[in-house]
């Protein structure tokens, strides 16, 4: 699986506070299922739920979010494109500890399929990523202000890393 560790991997440069401190980042894949159709080939889909948990984040809420959307848009686009994923696929849960900081927890139904092809006596796999959709907007890289601060920069990677 794949998704997991890009996610990991894009909120953690897109934030300053998870770039200093990356243990504050866990993840976890949960509810995991196994999709298979049972015809001769072994081709299946990878679905389950990602558990994103923020400890201790003292920054701006949406320096998480909106470059959780825009990872989505790329590596999950039928939770934005499909009302009713829209409504269950991204999930949240946020803690106040006190004042200063808050923890974070994410629920993300996600998929990933994977290739199974037998050629010569042997079988090879290849994960593949989601279809590319042109984006509403065509620019490499993004950085997130709220009025003069920057909460959040990031450049959205498509490549699944197979």
């Amino acid at each position: 699986m794949y998704k997991p560790n890009s996610l990991r991997q894009h909120l953690s440069t897109a934030n300053p506070d998870l770039r200093r401190d990356p243990d504050k980042l866990l993840v976890f894949a949960d509810e995991g299922r196994l999709i298979c159709t049972g015809t001769a080939s072994r081709s299946f889909e990878y679905a389950y739920k990602l558990n994103v948990i923020i400890t201790d984040f003292g920054g701006d809420e949406d320096a998480i979010m909106v470059p959780l959307l825009d990872w989505i848009a790329t590596h999950q686009p039928d939770i934005l494109g499909n009302e009713e994923k829209r409504q269950r696929g991204i999930r949240f849960i946020v803690d106040f500890n006190n004042h200063d900081s808050v923890d974070i927890s994410l629920e993300i139904e996600l998929t990933e399929r994977v290739i199974v092809k037998a050629q010569q006596g042997r079988l090879d796999i290849k994960h593949v990523g989601e279809p590319v959709l042109a984006p509403d907007y065509a620019h490499p890289y993004w950085a997130l202000y709220k009025g003069e601060t920057l909460l959040a920069e990031w450049q959205l990677s498509t490549d699944i890393g197979m």
